[in-house]
């Protein structure tokens, strides 16, 4: 993994399930990546650790709150170093805010299908296959 440089923008994501082993998913609103689905995340704010970044993306994304446990994994894609955290989902009501036109459950079916139809951003299904992070349902 390439070392952080002052031109690298630390981003953090959410990997979480809900009680049917389905995959949080959202459609970015914006670039990179505007119009394709994606874990809901984003730029960790100066001040901020990790995790009160992937609280914070994921409630204003999404509108559930959301407990994050462990680190899943880290990418980098271009000057983004993300960091995305195993999240358990404590409340809220899922809807599509901030930066996501749509928010939704995905099961494995689903995944595929949008990996297929190149609705998914780039390497995801790829990176949550190497992290055995794929839904369950």
């Amino acid at each position: 993994m390439e070392g952080l440089t002052s031109t690298t923008i630390r981003c953090v994501g959410g990997v979480a399930f809900d009680p049917h082993g389905r995959l949080l998913l959202i459609r970015r609103a914006n670039d990179p990546g505007s119009g394709q689905w994606s874990l809901p995340g984003g730029r960790v704010e100066p001040g901020e650790t990790d995790k009160e970044a992937v609280v914070r993306e994921v409630f204003e994304e999404t509108g559930l709150d959301v407990i994050p446990g462990t680190l899943v994994g880290s990418v980098r894609r271009g000057p983004f170093e993300i960091f995305d955290y195993a999240c358990e989902v404590r409340g809220g009501v899922l809807t599509a805010g901030d930066d996501a036109s749509e928010a939704r459950w995905s099961d494995a079916a689903d995944l595929a299908a949008l990996e297929a139809g190149g609705e998914l951003v780039e390497l995801l299904f790829v990176t949550l296959r190497e992290w055995g992070a794929l839904p369950r349902a």
